[in-house]
């Protein structure tokens, strides 16, 4: 089976993906580690550079977990790829980091995390910073 875990280098994406690795550990799942962009901006803080996934595969590798590292520049909504990419792979746990947001931050700009928790057909694992 796999874990697929939505990482960006935020507070929240860091717990995401120390979660991910604990879990991968436990379980011996392989470890899809996605990292997007709608491909919409210039600039993209989200999308990790070249020196960040080589610190990430390097804290894979150290952690002896099994793993991928994915970053698809496909214009898609970061919960579509989340969703489609556990689908695939027929994840068994998807994980995702929350950020505190009010009611009415998330009714106004939609909130990436709901719709994974609310689409998903893999069960989701959400943990904050």
């Amino acid at each position: 089976m796999t874990i697929v875990v939505g990482y960006i280098s935020t507070d929240e994406g860091e717990a995401a993906f120390e979660a991910a690795i604990r879990h991968a550990k436990l379980t011996g799942d392989k470890l899809l580690v996605l990292n997007t962009t709608r491909g919409d901006r210039l600039v993209d803080a989200r999308f990790a550079q070249e020196e960040e996934l080589a610190n990430v595969e390097q804290r894979l590798q150290e952690a002896g977990v099994d793993h991928e590292i994915l970053q698809p520049m496909r214009g898609h909504d970061p919960a579509d790829e989340i969703i489609e990419l556990a689908a695939r792979r027929n994840a068994s746990l998807i994980v995702i980091g929350l950020r505190k947001r009010s009611p009415v931050g998330k009714l106004i700009m939609g909130s990436t995390a709901q719709r994974i928790l609310l689409q998903a057909e893999s069960p989701v694992l959400a943990v904050k910073a």
